[in-house]
């Protein structure tokens, strides 16, 4: 049990050694060295890891230095105790602890990485953890609102600076995260609304490709591969002719600088149907531009080097990053063929697109082209790509008339049993 000690006065004692006590039986106390100075109350105890800690209060403040032993006693049997020093530890600090716990693969933490030094250090790297509270939150929000981010980007950046908080409670650091106080408005996700492209729009950008580039196209609108999935196929390696099915097992990515291998994103590897005119035209293609063993690190600047051979490889024999394919295949295509480019609509995840809406005009369902995109939760498809699916109620109602005349009463009555 703790207990609460007066720097300033101490039970005055006789020659002997004993208390004196005063008329009333009690102590009579004296002043020590201390008076004057410092606090006056210093609370002493044992925290639950059986470290002895103190907290100091000034004069007249003993009622608050009861209290705060009440408190302290009452969240040791609760489980509840935080070091009153903890809040004390550096917001950056607790940023780069949190980190660890992360996504392994490089480029997430490198995009984390940057998104803490970038936006959220230069606000709350050097604070207190006890000192980031709903108001410094709610400035930071309005900082974010007036810098025109937008809303998918607030929100991925509010929710870096809510795990670190809640990995700081899970520390004991501090009691509750002020993300969540009902103050503090938290930025909303929008799901943009995807605009797919006419087929008129996929010929002529394939039309404006070099020949040894343009097998992107049908790669991404022919199996929803991402830009680094198609840069990173081998059709030696992901093509199951006789099961027609091609294997998205792995992406080129540049991470810091360093190209390397790695498996798709969020670490998840896939199977698509491939059908057989995408097939030929791999073919046919290779006729021309064989593919390239091309040696890259797997997973990491300093992995297992692992030989790989692209289909879609720079005339040196090199592997594409993603920005220098848009910058001298995809992005030259749509100036070829006399379109503008349009920012987020035209990327190369066009494709990607495409192929989920041509899906699904065929009746694929979303739980199949979850599983061909490589989303983990159909859900999340359905979200995405609701607005592509029939909302008309004419297959409703066709469905309907094709039973209900099995349904129906006969005009002339029920039939007698």
């Amino acid at each position: 049990m703790g207990h609460i000690e007066d720097r300033w006065f101490r039970p005055k004692r006789n020659e002997s050694g004993d208390p004196v006590l005063n008329g009333r039986g009690r102590p009579e106390l004296e002043r020590t060295e201390l008076y004057g100075s410092g606090l006056r109350y210093r609370v002493r105890y044992i925290d639950p890891y059986g470290r002895e800690r103190s907290k100091s209060f000034p004069d007249k403040q003993k009622k608050r230095a009861d209290d705060f032993l009440i408190e302290v006693e009452s969240d040791k049997r609760e489980g509840k105790y935080i070091d009153p020093r903890a809040g004390r530890t550096k917001f950056r600090q607790q940023g780069e602890s949190w980190l660890k716990a992360q996504s392994p693969d490089p480029a997430s933490r490198y995009v984390l990485r940057r998104r803490l030094e970038n936006r959220i250090y230069p606000v709350f790297g050097d604070m207190w953890l006890g000192g980031v509270g709903p108001a410094e939150l709610r400035d930071w929000v309005d900082d974010l609102d007036a810098r025109k981010y937008s809303d998918n980007y607030k929100s991925v950046l509010f929710d870096i600076v809510a795990g670190v908080l809640d990995s700081a409670v899970d520390d004991k650091l501090i009691r509750e995260n002020p993300c969540h106080a009902k103050s503090v408005r938290r930025p909303v996700r929008r799901s943009p609304k995807v605009s797919i492209w006419k087929h008129d729009r996929l010929r002529a950008v394939r039309g404006g490709m070099q020949k040894r580039y343009e097998i992107a196209v049908p790669l991404g609108a022919g199996l929803g591969c991402r830009q680094g999935e198609i840069l990173g196929f081998s059709p030696e390696l992901d093509i199951d002719r006789d099961g027609q099915v091609a294997h998205v097992q792995r992406q080129v990515k540049l991470v810091d600088g360093e190209l390397m291998f790695a498996l798709p994103k969020r670490g998840k590897t896939r199977y698509a149907p491939m059908a057989s005119s995408l097939l030929d035209e791999i073919d046919r293609y290779q006729e021309d531009f064989p593919a390239v063993p091309v040696t890259l690190p797997w997973g990491s600047a300093d992995g297992e080097l692992v030989t790989v051979p692209l289909l879609i490889v720079h005339p040196a024999g090199r592997a594409f990053s993603g920005d220098l394919f848009s910058k001298i295949a995809w992005k030259p295509a749509f100036a070829a063929a006399g379109l503008t480019y349009v920012n987020r609509a035209d990327g190369m995840h066009a494709l990607r697109h495409l192929f989920a809406s041509t899906l699904l005009g065929r009746g694929v369902s979303i739980k199949e082209l979850a599983e061909y995109l490589g989303h983990a939760d159909p859900g999340f498809t359905l979200k995405f790509y609701a607005h592509l699916l029939d909302d008309s109620h004419e297959r409703a109602r066709l469905a309907l008339d094709a039973v209900w005349k099995d349904w129906a009463v006969p005009p002339d009555g029920l039939a007698a049993a």
